[in-house]
Order: C-alpha cells, then structure tokens, then sequence
C-alpha cells in the first residue's frame, strides 16, 4: 500500500528556509555533473568493475575473467570510468593496470554497500 503524499495545509512558504538552501545550492553544472557521477554508478557491470577494483588493482584480462565477460567489453566499461575520474590505470611494460582513482571512489562504494545491507 502506498504512503499517502504530505500536503501542506495552507499555502506557507517558510522564506527563510527557502532562502537558506538556495544560498546553499550548488550551481546548475556542478549538479548536472553530480547526476551524471550517479548514473555511472547505475550500471551493475560498472558496479561490478568498481568492486573488483575495491578489492585490488586488476588487469583488464582479470577482470573479464572475474565477471566472464570478454576483454572488449571490459575495456569499454573502464573507458567510462575513467572519463568520469572513477579510476587511474598505470602501465607495467604491455600490460595496463587498473585501480580506484582515489579514497572518494572507496567511500562512495563503502557507504552504497552500508546502506543496501541495513
């Protein structure tokens, strides 16, 4: 059964509320950005990568093995990832390795697995 919506019983803006958070909003970019970080984060093969990751610093060829997927696939997953600044890589001799770009990453992932297991 669905929660009934809350409606106001009288038409009050409480001003100074909406005045407050306005000055608090970030600008229209900066949100629009943040909306695009979340829905790198709605596509479960990314979740995936980014898990494997949290775990350890992989190879594309380990990853693919972890999740069977092919290395293609893969690659083009982490190609999104690393626009949006989710990982790094660095190279040793051909092969390319892949990790968190940074505690952030870690965090986000930490605090999305604390609240889904409560």
């Amino acid at each position: 059964m669905e929660e009934p919506l809350e409606k106001c019983e009288y038409m009050h803006v409480h001003e100074d509320i909406v005045h407050k958070v306005n000055e608090q909003m970030p600008d229209e970019e900066i949100l629009y950005d943040l909306a695009e970080l979340f829905k790198i984060f709605g596509d479960s093969t990314r979740i995936k990568i980014l898990y494997a990751l949290f775990e350890s610093e992989m190879c594309v060829c380990d990853i693919a093995q972890l999740l069977n997927m092919t290395q293609s696939a893969i690659s083009h997953q982490l190609r999104s990832l690393k626009q949006s600044k989710l990982v790094k890589y660095r190279r040793e001799g051909k092969t390319v390795f892949y990790s968190l770009a940074d505690a952030h990453v870690r965090t986000i992932i930490n605090q999305g697995l604390e609240h889904v297991e409560e």
